[in-house]
């Protein structure tokens, strides 16, 4: 039989003192004398006592933990996002858990299960666009629910990046650098790479045909897919090839470049400008370091948790928002600088300023 684990009374019996003076110890020591107060601690240490955070949960009906599901941690822009939700967290005094769905719905409808078993005080959701259906019947039980980096359906807080603007920036940026036949390579199943097309489309109409636009469907927005653009783009004639590539994220700009850097034929920014989306720490090795569009994930993050937070100090005032943060154009030696201006860093950024987010 498992060995049982000691409980409180087992804590007061062996100090010599009531239940509720370890109760004191234990949540308002100030309200106990110090030599009772190491008695009870010096019992605690000896029988390997543990507080049980759920039932202290249910009893008081309050949780100081906040969990935080997002959809893959190889994806750096899902660590910046946790790093911020940290940082509010902690200032309000809660805790945070992280868990990593993989992209998978049965990982992620299990980790909301388990939040909601463990009465978590909230959950802060960076999920697939498709699997935003999970998130209706958890509001419905009352579970308070933050999305992050997606379009939620219904009454719930959001927090994501305007995508279609951060299309839109990278699209002007290339041809502010004298490209002008652009491609636009990512996955359509992915709505955030929709949105980035769409503002990439808009720049180009704005140039009243000076600019053409193709577009190139890809399963993923990996590396593996970025090499496969890569054989494509290089196995056209000069005058048929793109000068200039919009990709839907790091990694796939990341895989177009070091195939093309590995072929020779092609140079990078000077025959092909390259520019990513994400500022992922990962593309950061790249031989030629890649310009990208940053999302503002610590300050997303922040911002999710604040959300949060306040539903939590305030149910009755607290009126559901969406926040939509700007992205940032990172310029670097990927792309052809501005006419005039100086050449892009020739080292990868490690730091960004800090962004006061938007709101719609």
């Amino acid at each position: 039989m498992e060995e049982r684990q000691p409980n409180v009374a087992d804590v007061a019996r062996a100090a010599g003192v009531s239940l509720g003076t370890v109760s004191n110890v234990l949540n308002n020591p100030a309200k106990v004398t110090p030599r009772t107060r190491s008695k009870v601690e010096a019992a605690i240490a000896a029988l390997g006592f543990v507080r049980n955070g759920t039932a202290r949960s249910l009893a008081a009906g309050t949780s100081r933990t906040l969990a935080f599901l997002v959809e893959d941690l190889t994806n750096t822009f899902f660590l910046d996002l946790a790093k911020g939700a940290e940082e509010a967290a902690q200032a309000a005094n809660l805790n945070i858990v992280l868990a990593n769905a993989d992209s998978r719905e049965d990982k992620q409808r299990s980790y909301l299960d388990l939040f909601e078993e463990e009465r978590v005080a909230g959950i802060l959701l960076a999920p697939r666009q498709d699997l935003l259906d999970q998130v209706a019947p958890l509001r419905y039980r009352g579970v308070r629910v933050v999305v992050l980096n997606a379009h939620p359906p219904g009454d719930v807080c959001s927090v994501e990046t305007d995508n279609v603007r951060g299309g839109y920036l990278a699209a002007q940026h290339l041809i502010a650098g004298g490209c002008r036949r652009l491609l636009f390579a990512g996955a359509h199943r992915f709505p955030a790479v929709v949105d980035r097309l769409q503002g990439t489309r808009r720049a180009v109409a704005e140039t009243g045909g000076e600019v053409t636009l193709e577009v190139m469907t890809t399963d993923g927005v990996t590396a593996d897919d970025g090499y496969e653009v890569a054989t494509v783009i290089h196995s056209r004639s000069d005058q048929d090839r793109p000068d200039g590539v919009i990709a839907g994220a790091d990694l796939l700009a990341l895989g177009l470049v070091q195939a093309t850097l590995v072929r020779g034929r092609l140079r990078v920014p000077e025959d092909l400008s390259v520019i990513g989306y994400d500022n992922n720490r990962e593309a950061w090795s790249s031989l030629v370091p890649l310009t990208t569009m940053d999302q503002a994930g610590v300050q997303m993050g922040r911002s999710a948790a604040e959300l949060i937070i306040d539903e939590l100090r305030n149910p009755r005032e607290h009126e559901h928002r969406r926040i939509v943060m700007e992205p940032i154009l990172v310029p670097k030696s990927s792309t052809r600088p501005l006419v005039g201006d100086p050449a892009p860093p020739a080292t990868p950024a490690r730091w960004l300023p800090e962004h006061a987010p938007g709101q719609a």
